[in-house]
């Protein structure tokens, strides 16, 4: 199967034949996943896991044409324009995939600069921009998508730097202050949206091989993302507004 993009499209197989068999059969269709921050690492892994899945994967990244990665994954793979970063972007690529979302997957993120004094108020602004706000105006944006859906989840991925109750070292004030904010607002996000049976959570991938984690972290990002695939399959209404771990274990806040 094929992985469209919506700037692109690639003819090479019917990429929805396996939710036609699964409707043949009188299965329910697969699942619909939106991964927002596809284009590498954490975010690619769980792009290719669902799709080899059957799911139907809408990947979002900032620049599709320096994706390759995910512009290869096979199945049925839409690859979407999205800067998180630019707030009105989020509503635009909504409308445009405009269909229920079952699991709604947020993996984009900055780190930011390391710590220095005088901290760099820009660079701080910045990442606040794109780990919360952007989040959030995503949020946004989809949860009308997900509250259409059948699984009705949205996942956000934080960091146990995060954690204020878990913070015994210091230092990364950028990055942590970022993610305790995003933290904050997602359980915000799950009592308001209680109501519409979306279950609305954090969870920490652990420390992962990627750009951000660096070499010597301790796991792969698909090793990473079946561990959290676990714990995603089996969350409901009574695991919204919660901070969990990649091998389902509650994190303090």
């Amino acid at each position: 199967m094929a992985c469209r993009e919506s700037w692109r499209t690639f003819e090479l197989y019917d990429a929805g034949a396996i939710r036609e068999m699964s409707l043949s059969l009188g299965q329910s269709p697969p699942a619909t996943v939106a991964v927002v921050g596809a284009s590498r690492g954490i975010g690619l892994a769980f792009a290719r896991a669902y799709a080899a899945d059957g799911a139907r994967v809408h990947a979002l990244c900032r620049d599709p044409r320096q994706a390759a990665d995910i512009s290869g994954v096979t199945g049925d793979v839409t690859v979407h324009r999205l800067d998180v970063a630019v707030p009105q972007e989020s509503a635009s690529v909504a409308r445009s995939i405009g269909e229920p979302i079952d699991i709604y997957i947020h993996n984009a993120g900055i780190y930011g600069p390391d710590d220095a004094e005088p901290i760099d108020a820009e660079a701080w602004a910045q990442v606040m921009q794109v780990n919360v706000i952007g989040a959030l105006k995503c949020a946004e944006a989809f949860r009308p998508l997900v509250a259409a859906g059948k699984r009705k989840l949205m996942v956000f991925l934080t960091s146990r730097m995060g954690s204020i109750g878990d913070n015994r070292s210091g230092g990364s004030i950028i990055y942590r202050s970022s993610k305790a904010a995003l933290n904050a607002a997602v359980k915000s996000l799950a009592l308001d949206a209680a109501g519409q049976g979306i279950c609305a959570c954090v969870m920490h991938p652990g420390w992962v091989r990627t750009e951000m984690g660096g070499l010597s972290a301790p796991l792969s990002p698909e090793a990473s993302v079946a561990n959290m695939r676990r714990v995603i399959a089996r969350l409901g209404s009574a695991d919204s507004g919660r901070f969990w771990n990649h091998d389902g274990a509650e994190l303090p806040w």
